[in-house]
């Protein structure tokens, strides 16, 4: 039989390869950087959009890369758009969000705080992806983001954990396994279903008062399954399915946040729902 050190660091390259599926494969990245419109502090929202946007990464991505789609769509439709960083482990430059969850949204605390200050905005609203969709929940839920934030809009998110197509599930097949992720990669260990940290943040149902949700998921996704699972319960939540809009839209979990422009125009009804249209096939082209 083989040692379990050796059965153990395939297991570790396998499931960290299998999540980084869940950020987009560009070569540009940087820490919090500056745009033009997109991280641009002296942007003042305008009365047609009176609250910034902050969008949230997934795991493995960051500020840059994950939003080279979303970021620009929204700032040429005059929102004033930021992004940060977060989740970052020593020594790990790029690949964010990896680190445990509950610290995350304390970053995304502050930050969502440094962009009230610089725009003068009551309240902002909040795009996330994967992770990124389900990570600002504890922020709303147990750091007082309720009070500052009116909507939460999830591409993708795993909301009730990632089982990556099933891998997680092979982890009790290798003693120490799980307590190897935790170890090393505590992120990710959070996001898998039935973690004390999911426990804790699904508690008492899935959403607070004040805030609009919003989830945007789709069939194919591959690594927040069962797709399903992204779904939220609660008062003023809107879950769709990107094939309900699209049938033929294949996008999957990668995809979705990275460039589809239907979930793009989905994204934008749900922050402005006043001024909403029909989203269809034919979006991908607006």
């Amino acid at each position: 039989m083989l040692p379990w050190k050796r059965v153990l660091r395939p297991l570790t390259a396998l499931l960290l390869s299998a999540a980084a599926i869940a950020l987009p494969a560009t070569a540009a990245h940087a820490d919090t950087a500056t745009h033009s419109g997109w991280n641009d502090y002296s942007c003042k929202p305008s009365a047609a959009h009176p609250r910034p946007v902050v969008l949230v990464h997934g795991t493995l991505g960051n500020s840059v890369d994950n939003w080279l789609g979303l970021a620009p769509y929204l700032e040429a439709r005059g929102y004033c758009v930021f992004s940060l960083d977060y989740g970052q482990l020593p020594g790990v430059p790029v690949f964010h969000g990896l680190g445990p969850i509950d610290q995350s949204a304390a970053q995304l605390a502050s930050f969502v705080d440094q962009v009230r200050s610089a725009t003068g905005a009551a309240k902002v609203d909040l795009v996330g992806h994967s992770q990124g969709g389900m990570m600002p929940r504890y922020y709303l839920k147990f750091l007082g983001g309720a009070a500052k934030v009116n909507a939460l809009v999830g591409i993708a998110p795993d909301n009730h954990g990632a089982t990556i197509s099933g891998l997680t599930n092979l982890l009790p097949y290798f003693p120490g396994a799980t307590d190897l992720v935790k170890v090393t990669t505590p992120g990710l260990a959070d996001q898998i279903p039935g973690s004390a940290f999911l426990t804790k943040l699904n508690a008492g149902g899935d959403t607070v008062p004040g805030v609009h949700y919003t989830v945007i998921a789709t069939q194919y996704d591959e690594v927040a399954t069962p797709w399903r699972s992204q779904y939220l319960s609660g008062s003023d939540v809107r879950n769709v399915l990107l094939q309900d809009l699209c049938p033929l839209d294949l996008s999957e979990h990668v995809l979705a946040g990275l460039s589809d422009r239907i979930v793009f125009h989905e994204v934008a009804n749900s922050l402005d729902p006043a001024h909403a249209g029909t989203t269809t096939c034919a979006s991908a082209l607006s």
